[in-house]
């Protein structure tokens, strides 16, 4: 069975060329635009990772990370940021609020796959 990959962002183009990269592997994808989104798509799902950006209307990446590590089915649940923050303040506050790891976009497909593969041994 597939593992389920759940994206989260506000750029279409940025969600298509996630889950067309993770898709080609073999991950089965659901796609977010944004926390609130998120969240409401969360409720009657089971995910094996999340990748949400950090700015985002509604509900924004810290805010849904936080929401998601209070709900037990998810407290272990890998959380790689995917943004274009670098700051070494935002990647402390994310890790902080329960993220697993940290992608500066733009990136490579392959460092994307590499990523995953790792956190999701």
């Amino acid at each position: 069975m597939a593992k389920v990959i759940m994206t989260v962002d506000d750029s279409t183009s940025i969600r298509q060329m996630v889950s067309f990269t993770l898709n080609q592997v073999g991950y089965e994808v659901v796609e977010a635009v944004d926390g609130q989104d998120a969240v409401d798509k969360l409720a009657g799902l089971d995910i094996d990772m999340l990748m949400t950006d950090l700015n985002m209307p509604n509900k924004n990446g810290l805010e849904l990370i936080e929401w998601v590590r209070a709900i037990p089915k998810f407290k272990f649940v890998p959380i790689i940021m995917l943004t274009t923050e670098s700051e070494t303040e935002m990647k402390q506050k994310g890790k902080a609020a329960g993220a697993t790891g940290w992608i500066v976009k733009p990136f490579k497909p392959e460092q994307l796959l590499a990523v995953v593969k790792k956190v999701l041994r």
